[in-house]
């Protein structure tokens, strides 16, 4: 059933994608919102209480609803996963940054490139050069890739072999999106995250990615160029994150971007965008990130087309091993 879950949820995430600031994740923000707000009294185990409600709520849900409706008709439990996983799987929630961006560099429209990339990540692209463009979103897509279609995938495909449904999409995709919903928030004035809540759901965040950071890893070197991956891999995945992220989701960020270097021989790292953040008061924020840079080829737009094919290369992948283990169950 996996297979087919994701298949169908994949092609009606193509066909028709959820709208920005659709009902769900408009939901899904005030839950996160809720229990900071009602949970988070500041002290350790108060963070853990908080990410346990924001995170574990909603997945246990999903298992609970799973259940249930396993019990009525496996079908009605299958529409139930397609279902969770065109909420939390796919493409079509990021890819139009990537697509508009690179149309723009495409037509030689730099100055429109730039201010599509600062939309898109909340930065000062101003005066970046072209270069540096297509490294920045190169680096944004293959993260974006990994955390909204590989990562989500390795722990559905893991937890759905034990019975458990969509818990695992649910679980990837809400420890991330609480991570990330957090640092947002307190860096707000008045919000009222506390830093207990962030180390809490930061360190969640880190072991939950550590696997599918792996995997993300592995495919893309075995769908592209498989020694020099594994290479930069080895050498460079610590380097290439910016500061002011835990150690284990740095690690976990650098080796997805290591990868990616090595497989399509582009050179990733250098100076990071100066984080400019428009909303945000954090005087951290204007540091620069990494200054490591990986071996290969200055980025060009024909890099973005490289990375178009490894991504659908590493879908078509994980679909031929979904498959593959559907079978292996069907016919043991």
């Amino acid at each position: 059933m996996s297979f087919l879950a994701v298949l169908f949820a994949l092609l009606v995430e193509q066909a028709r994608p959820l709208a920005p600031g659709n009902a769900v994740h408009g939901l899904l923000r005030a839950w996160a919102r809720w229990s900071s707000r009602n949970l988070d009294a500041g002290r350790s185990h108060h963070g853990w209480v908080a990410w346990s409600v924001a995170v574990l709520g909603p997945t246990l849900a999903a298992l609970a609803i799973h259940l249930a409706l396993w019990r009525v008709h496996p079908v009605l439990a299958f529409v139930w996963n397609v279902a969770v996983l065109y909420v939390t799987l796919g493409f079509r929630q990021f890819s139009h940054h990537f697509t508009d961006i690179r149309d723009a560099l495409d037509m030689g429209d730099e100055a429109q490139a730039r201010h599509l990339l600062a939309d898109w990540q909340q930065v000062d692209a101003s005066e970046l050069p072209r270069s540096e463009i297509v490294r920045h979103v190169i680096e944004h897509s293959v993260l974006a890739a990994h955390r909204h279609v590989f990562g989500v995938l390795g722990w559905y495909s893991v937890l759905a072999a034990f019975g458990l449904g969509p818990a695992g999409a649910v679980l990837y995709r809400m420890s991330e999106f609480v991570q990330r919903y957090w640092a947002y928030k307190s860096r707000r004035p008045g919000e009222g995250v506390s830093s207990a809540s962030l180390q809490a759901a930061d360190r969640s965040w880190g072991l939950i990615d550590f696997l599918p950071a792996r995997m993300t890893a592995l495919a893309f070197a075995v769908v592209g160029s498989f020694e020099e991956a594994i290479d930069s891999w080895r050498h460079y995945a610590q380097e290439l994150a910016p500061p002011g992220l835990v150690a284990q989701a740095d690690r976990n960020r650098g080796v997805v971007l290591a990868a990616t270097a090595g497989a399509v021989n582009v050179r990733l790292g250098g100076s990071a965008l100066r984080a400019a953040k428009r909303d945000l008061i954090d005087a951290d924020l204007d540091q620069p990130g990494a200054t490591v840079t990986t071996p290969g080829r200055e980025p060009e737009l024909a890099h973005l087309r490289s990375i178009v094919g490894l991504v659908w290369r590493s879908v078509v992948l994980w679909m031929v091993l979904l498959a593959l283990l559907t079978l292996a169950r069907l016919l043991g």
